[in-house]
């Protein structure tokens, strides 16, 4: 990892809130203690207030919620605002004009009004400035991230920008006057950018698509692309040299990628048969995952937190990398206490999974003398990994020689910590191929964590606190049993029964005859036409038996499209069952 620390300090300056407009439109009764609210509790800390009817009304800050009254939210009380606040659009939005607050309705059955949720809506200089060479290069850039850590906030400064500093020409495409604010007229924070309304969000990628035909922009800035066709629409503003900045659903590019609906927006997933030279040049089965095309956008940045952000300058070749199996280059961005802003540029880290499929690819022979390794070379591995630690390198974990596996030495279970992950199917993939290992609770007892990838690149505490005791961190790359029993077989090999290797489909070489490419190529074809014939609306579709390491590859295709998965029958009749997500828990 290189860091680097930048000079100039990047200072965030809040403009204005508007909190006064607001007030106004809230019942009488709850502005003296919204007015009284300061310090943690302060006006400037206030996020959201909540009404929801015979119910007390609160005010949310980050991690806790005040209350207002001890009174209960009345029908005269919902009503009072909504007379004095917009027009409610087909997505139950409304605002204040002139403003960037967001009011949110819930409604009955019967479509009456029965909560309100009031979004403070702030205009803030200075978000962008960890990210401003980005924008400044006039490439497309997609914010990723989970709700409420600043996405809209930085695309209204990000249209003033390059607006106003790089005087360039701006749509803004705001559904739901979100970014714009509520009115015909657009708050001052998007400057000089134009600002086109969306009637309804259904009709959001046509009004984008007519920025592009009426309005000459160079740069049009869109929030929340969610449809197959806003992601369409996206590709064709693309293709016509207009930069785009905008949003989507989704908080990591593995999100992205495995939902069939907006995976075009990083080039799209396909499945290619390889000749048989490619594949063995490749080292992979005939059947393999391949980017379709260019993607929309070329830059992507991953909101972790509100002062940290993950960068990819390359999208292409990030999607090529993690099709490949390995962790795509990121850039990690960090502002200090201090303003100033820390680059490091964070080398690969292949998760277990990633380096189990690796293994899988390596020929026959080569398993083979994996395989038949002694404890002694598993020893003399782990002394060298150490080594590389010690030098500041991270290596591949050998977890048969960290917890005494395979030498006798090891009497206790392993204590395992999750974190991030459902306990519950960690316990189910223990108890499959009765593994000598526990879960417990509290990281200071444990002797390894488990943690999916998401997790991992955020980095939070309890895993730089395992980090720096010096405890393996295995990574899943998803919360499911199959992962999860995958890693327990790497972790346990000697020792699990042959009844949870089977429940698995675990796929080592045992002595069987090589499968013909051609069989395996026509098995993956099959399992792709379920998988797509669930994700059009089917429930399940069982495909033909076929052996444990095909059934393997046809689990992991699976979980490449975010779908169910799961072995039936006994050999020689065993299947692959594809699912909807959901249906099979």
């Amino acid at each position: 990892m290189h860091a680097e620390q930048l000079t100039e300090p990047v200072v965030e300056h809040e403009v204005t809130d508007n909190l006064e407009d607001l007030l106004a439109v809230l019942p009488p009764k709850l502005v003296p203690a919204l007015l009284e609210l300061n310090g943690e509790d302060g006006r400037g800390n206030l996020i959201e207030i909540v009404l929801d009817l015979g119910r007390r009304p609160g005010a949310r800050f980050h991690g806790h919620e005040v209350f207002l009254s001890n009174d209960e939210v009345t029908r005269d009380d919902l009503n009072f605002v909504a007379e004095r606040i917009g027009t409610f659009g087909d997505d139950n939005r409304a605002g204040i004009e002139r403003t960037l607050h967001r009011i949110s309705a819930i409604r009955s059955r019967t479509q009456d009004i029965v909560g309100l949720t009031c979004r403070i809506g702030r205009a803030v200089y200075g978000t962008i400035g960890m990210l401003r060479d980005l924008v400044e290069s006039g490439e497309s850039i997609l914010l990723l991230g989970r709700p409420g850590v600043g996405k809209t906030t930085m695309l209204r400064e990000t249209a003033r920008v390059l607006a106003d500093d790089l005087r360039k020409r701006v749509v803004v495409v705001d559904t739901s006057n979100e970014i714009a604010g509520d009115g015909d007229i657009p708050h001052p924070s998007i400057g000089r950018a134009r600002r086109m309304q969306v009637p309804t969000p259904s009709l959001q990628h046509s009004v984008m698509i007519e920025a592009v035909e009426n309005h000459m922009p160079e740069v049009i800035v869109i929030d929340e692309i969610g449809t197959e066709l806003e992601a369409a629409a996206a590709r064709t503003i693309a293709e016509r040299g207009v930069q785009l900045i905008g949003t989507a659903h989704g908080n990591t590019l593995e999100n992205l990628m495995m939902n069939p609906t907006l995976s075009d927006l990083v080039g799209g997933i396909q499945s290619v048969t390889l000749s048989d030279e490619e594949a063995k040049r490749r080292g992979t089965q005939k059947s393999v995952l391949e980017r379709k095309a260019p993607p929309s956008f070329s830059v992507m940045v991953e909101l972790q937190e509100r002062d940290r952000f993950a960068v990819y300058k390359d999208v292409a070749e990030s999607v090529d990398s993690v099709l490949r199996g390995s962790e795509p280059d990121l850039e990690i961005r960090e502002r200090k206490e201090d303003g100033s802003v820390e680059t490091s540029n964070v080398r690969p880290v292949r998760s277990q999974d990633e380096l189990e499929q690796q293994s899988n690819r390596k020929g026959k022979r080569q398993q083979r003398q994996e395989r038949a390794r002694t404890s002694d070379d598993l020893d003399r591995e782990a002394n060298r990994q150490a080594v590389r630690e010690e030098n500041g390198q991270r290596a591949a974990v050998t977890p048969r020689t960290m917890f005494g596996v395979g030498r006798g030495t090891r009497e206790k279970p392993v204590r395992i910590f999750a974190f991030g992950v459902s306990r519950n199917r960690l316990d189910q993939a223990i108890n499959q191929l009765a593994a000598p290992a526990v879960i417990v609770r509290d990281l200071k007892t444990a002797d390894a964590v488990v943690t999916l990838k998401n997790y991992y690149r955020q980095r939070p505490k309890p895993l730089r606190e395992a980090e720096s005791r010096g405890l393996p961190v295995f990574v899943l790359r998803s919360n499911t049993v199959t992962q999860m029993a995958n890693l327990m077989g790497s972790l346990f090999t000697d020792q699990h029964s042959e009844e949870g290797a089977d429940a698995i489909d675990n796929w080592e070489d045992d002595g069987e005859e090589p499968i013909p490419e051609d069989q395996i190529a026509a098995a993956m074809f099959e399992a792709e036409t379920a998988i797509h014939d669930v994700l059009r609306g089917s429930r399940s579709v069982e495909l033909r038996p076929q052996a444990s390491r095909i059934r393997r590859l046809q689990h992991e295709l699976a979980e490449r499209y975010n779908v169910e998965s799961r072995s039936l029958g006994s050999d020689p009749f065993r299947h692959v069952e594809v699912l909807r997500r959901g249906e099979f828990a």
